[in-house]
């Protein structure tokens, strides 16, 4: 499936991010009864961290990016986690997605989308996932968009 992975990621033009370091008291990922529960990945792109309000200077488009940008910083931690073997994953089965959103922007799933359509992309069927998309008022060091996950493994 590593292989399958690679050859998908290249078709998109995407690339997987090193793995990002903890910020606070927390680990990436922790790993108990055949799930991986994978900690809130924030969105970089190039280096720079998304931040910004969905609906308040921060297009859908823009949103759906930062979303994807979370999406590949999931799968780099799982990657790092599984010592780069991607064939364990048997299925992604959830993933839950934060939009930092003004009050009235009520487009929370399609920002999600960018994510989810990664995990389709990527990990085919078993990319198929449960998914909440909520709206908060705030997120970690401003960031737009932050994604954590469900992972089984095989």
């Amino acid at each position: 499936m590593t292989t399958h992975i690679d050859r998908a990621l290249e078709q998109l033009g995407l690339t997987l991010p090193e793995a990002a370091a903890p910020v606070a008291a927390y680990v990436p990922v922790v790993e108990a009864g055949g799930l991986l529960h994978i900690s809130g990945q924030l969105p970089f792109i190039d280096g720079q961290l998304v931040t910004g309000r969905l609906g308040e200077g921060v297009s859908l488009d823009d949103g759906q990016k930062a979303a994807q940008a979370c999406g590949l910083m999931l799968v780099a931690q799982i990657k790092k986690h599984l010592g780069g073997d991607l064939s364990r994953v048997k299925r992604i089965v959830k993933l839950g997605v934060f939009v930092n959103s003004a009050g009235d922007f009520t487009d929370q799933p399609k920002v999600a989308n960018g994510a989810s359509e990664l995990m389709v992309s990527l990990f085919g069927d078993a990319g198929r996932h449960a998914r909440s998309a909520v709206g908060v008022p705030v997120l970690p060091l401003g960031a737009a968009v932050e994604v954590d996950a469900i992972v089984e493994l095989g």
